[in-house]
């Protein structure tokens, strides 16, 4: 029960942050006019890498979409993340909400509570796919860096900056959710429920093929072949020439 609780709270806690960040981000822009893009970048991508980096310990998901891709790997059961698409769910509506009864209502309503939209002239094919992939890539550095035990020990500084890099190519785009619930809560908070579909079948399956390729694809168990792995130096107890 108590370990059930930590998950949950790390996830709430993770994908509040990252859903007040952001969103909040997209007013502040709509308000101050400046380089939007850029600053709706950096905002997602610095909270998402400290978020990663505090809780990772403990989960460190704050996407179902991610969530998805360990289920399909099996490194996660059904009941847990099933527990963590709810507190991702939950943590996006609180958020949204708490900064519609704290921003002002022009601003608010401007930038329909910092959510995510497709632009005019794309379709749904397409911003399928483009949400498909750019959450691909999310996944395969999240495999990459924090779950693959061989994995550069960067904490959630490549994560962050995936997504920041997505955004600057699709935010245009489709507003490069990435993230079913980054994309529900202010959905839920504004009642503007265009374009949710995309949102939760691009990612989930841009995600979860991710996790597929590189579990059986990369993830290597056992040291590489001496001709395809790196080469290392000889072990001292087993080489004879290494003892002489």
């Amino acid at each position: 029960m108590r370990d059930s609780l930590r998950h949950f709270a790390a996830e709430f806690i993770g994908t509040f942050a990252l859903v007040f960040v952001g969103t909040a981000s997209v007013m502040m822009t709509q308000q101050n006019g400046s380089a939007a893009l850029l600053q709706v970048a950096l905002a997602h991508a610095l909270i998402l890498a400290v978020m990663v980096s505090a809780l990772m310990r403990i989960s460190g998901h704050f996407n179902p979409a991610v969530t998805v891709a360990f289920l399909v790997t099996r490194r996660i059961a059904v009941p847990m993340a099933g527990l963590y698409i709810v507190a991702q769910l939950l943590a996006a509506m609180a958020a949204s909400y708490i900064l519609k009864a704290a921003m002002p209502t022009e601003v608010f309503t401007a930038v329909r509570g910092g959510g995510t939209s497709v632009a005019i002239d794309i379709t749904t094919g397409p911003a399928i796919l483009f949400e498909a992939i750019a959450t691909f890539f999310l996944a395969l550095v999240v495999f990459g860096t924090a779950v693959d035990p061989k994995a550069p020990k960067i904490g959630g500084l490549a994560i962050g900056l995936v997504v920041g890099g997505c955004i600057l190519a699709i935010g245009p785009l489709t507003g490069a959710a990435l993230n079913p619930a980054r994309a529900f809560g202010p959905a839920v908070a504004t009642g503007i429920w265009e374009g949710q579909l995309i949102y939760w079948i691009g990612p989930i399956i841009g995600a979860a093929l991710a996790g597929l390729v590189y579990e059986h694809l990369f993830m290597v168990d056992d040291h590489e072949p001496f001709d395809h792995g790196a080469v290392r130096p000889l072990d001292t107890e087993a080489s004879p020439r290494a003892r002489g």
